[in-house]
């Protein structure tokens, strides 16, 4: 049977050529009913672009495409830095995408990939199985990251999050508190979402707490400082923040208004961005190995484009490290880390 070119897909969808390859590439110029006319008439062929059928031969794009829904901030750099350090090694390139938060934009990032890598990187803490299904590239491999996807078809590595948010809370308890705070993420967001249900589960069952004061935030610096001026007066002696970048603008207001941390509000953040090690205190988090995640996952999709048959798509969940710093040591002493990459006190849990 012969391969169907893209002239089929447009004599099938009854558009014309440059028609059907704006909207396979996601074109923002093309209608809706026009896309999806032309991506029904693409899976109905087994169409696959001209590079595509490049790679699956002997000639690869020697490219891998990421798609995150951010390209700004710590969390992100690190993990772009993880999987440009395994794509150097391996003599590949990266295109790098932006999802820009909409559903719309996230679909015309991923259909954007088609034909022009030989697998995709795509960071999904909002979209859904069905979702990817639909949007991204049918045949190309992929791995999600930080996505608990329900039936998905690919491969995903996520954070551990409900038992990340438990270990910090435990650790506050530990250290005395007993009226602590959540500083949330964006709702929706699986991530944050995950993060305030473990930090519920962990004050209800240690502190049998079932109503506790959470401020919703959106992980921003600006979010922290708002949280640390409305927590400031509050009947409140620990926080656990969704993030280090909210922590540390929280623990400035608190500062601001005359709060001593750790003595009168002791303060865990997530993620243990670079940063977190330099603020004053310096900031108690549960330590996610972000460059290594990204690393990881390039890894691992590797190992999928070059294998004779599709691999399972098994989910991988990483469990972070609580790593104890002055933001939140009211006993005892903190000692050293031996990590390389940690030039404060702290002591890693």
């Amino acid at each position: 049977m012969a391969t169907a070119t893209i002239r089929d897909v447009a004599r099938t969808a009854a558009v014309s050529v440059a028609s059907a390859s704006r909207a396979l590439n996601g074109h923002p110029s093309v209608t809706p009913a026009t896309r999806t006319r032309v991506l029904e008439a693409a899976d109905a062929l087994n169409y696959v672009p001209h590079l595509g059928a490049r790679s699956l031969s002997t000639r690869r794009s020697n490219t891998i495409g990421v798609v995150l829904p951010d390209l700004f901030g710590e969390f992100f750099s690190e993990i772009i830095r993880g999987i440009d350090y395994a794509a150097h090694r391996r003599g590949l390139q990266l295109l790098l995408s932006n999802m820009h938060g909409s559903a719309q934009e996230t679909a015309a990032a991923l259909r954007a990939m088609r034909g022009r890598v030989d697998g995709l990187l795509v960071m999904s803490p909002q979209l859904d199985a069905d979702f990817l299904a639909h949007n991204l590239p049918k045949g190309l491999p992929a791995v999600v990251l930080n996505g608990r996807i329900e039936g998905a078809r690919h491969a995903s590595i996520a954070i551990d999050n409900q038992a990340g948010a438990h270990a910090a809370v435990a650790h506050l308890v530990e250290q005395g508190c007993k009226r602590i705070a959540h500083l949330s993420g964006p709702k929706g967001n699986a991530d944050a979402d995950e993060r305030a249900r473990g930090f519920r589960d962990a004050v209800a069952t240690m502190l049998g707490d079932h109503d506790p004061i959470v401020l919703a935030g959106d992980f921003s610096e600006e979010a922290g400082i708002a949280a640390g001026t409305a927590l400031a007066g509050r009947d409140v002696d620990g926080i656990f923040s969704a993030n280090d970048i909210m922590a540390i603008g929280c623990m400035a207001a608190l500062t601001e208004a005359g709060r001593m941390i750790p003595g009168d509000i002791a303060m865990v953040g997530f993620d243990d961005v670079p940063i977190a090690r330099y603020v004053t205190p310096a900031l108690s988090t549960m330590r996610v190995h972000i460059a290594q995640l990204g690393e990881s996952a390039l890894e691992r999709l590797v190992a999928t484009i070059e294998a004779d048959e599709p691999p399972e798509a098994t989910a991988e969940f990483l469990m972070p490290e609580l790593v104890v710093r002055a933001s939140s040591a009211r006993t005892g002493t903190v000692t050293s880390t031996k990590g390389p990459h940690d030039r404060t006190q702290g002591r890693v849990v």
